[in-house]
């Protein structure tokens, strides 16, 4: 397993830990709000995701992580960029690296084919890990989008 895989494994595997043993991130003692916006589209068998992940503080964030849940099966044996493990076969999770407070990371581009062809999917995006940070307003990091197969981009 390559030391990235094993880092991104840790991270989840920390976010676990931490909500399974019911420690608040409010105890932790720092607040951010973690927003996600790109689009999907959905064209032929493939669906392409441009995500970027922003800080709009007040504290910033070592590290997050973010889940991209896919309503259909996507097809076995692709690559995905370095900052990004399989959690399934519907489940991307993504590392966004620092996010500073006010500050955005560099969009993350996924071009990923599904398991058919099929006429629509839809997709959630939402924040798993924040470096234990509170978020007192998860509008903005929690999305579910309805993607048709007609290569439109769906904005979230």
């Amino acid at each position: 397993m390559s030391v990235m895989r094993k880092a991104l494994l840790g991270v989840a595997l920390a976010a676990a830990v931490v909500l399974g043993a019911g420690e608040s991130a409010r105890a932790v003692g720092h607040e951010a709000d973690l927003a996600h916006h790109g689009h999907v589209s959905l064209w032929q068998g493939r669906v392409g995701v441009l995500l970027v992940s922003e800080n709009h503080g007040p504290s910033d964030v070592s590290q997050a992580t973010v889940r991209l849940s896919f309503s259909v099966p996507l097809a076995g044996g692709q690559t995905l960029p370095p900052t990004c493990l399989w959690g399934s076969d519907r489940v991307v999770i993504c590392r966004t690296g620092a996010l500073r407070a006010a500050g955005a990371v560099d969009a993350l581009a996924l071009d990923l084919r599904t398991a058919g062809a099929p006429d629509e999917m839809t997709v959630d995006i939402g924040t798993l890990w924040s470096d234990g940070a509170a978020d007192d307003n998860p509008r903005n990091d929690r999305h579910r989008v309805l993607v048709l197969a007609t290569g439109d981009p769906y904005v979230f």
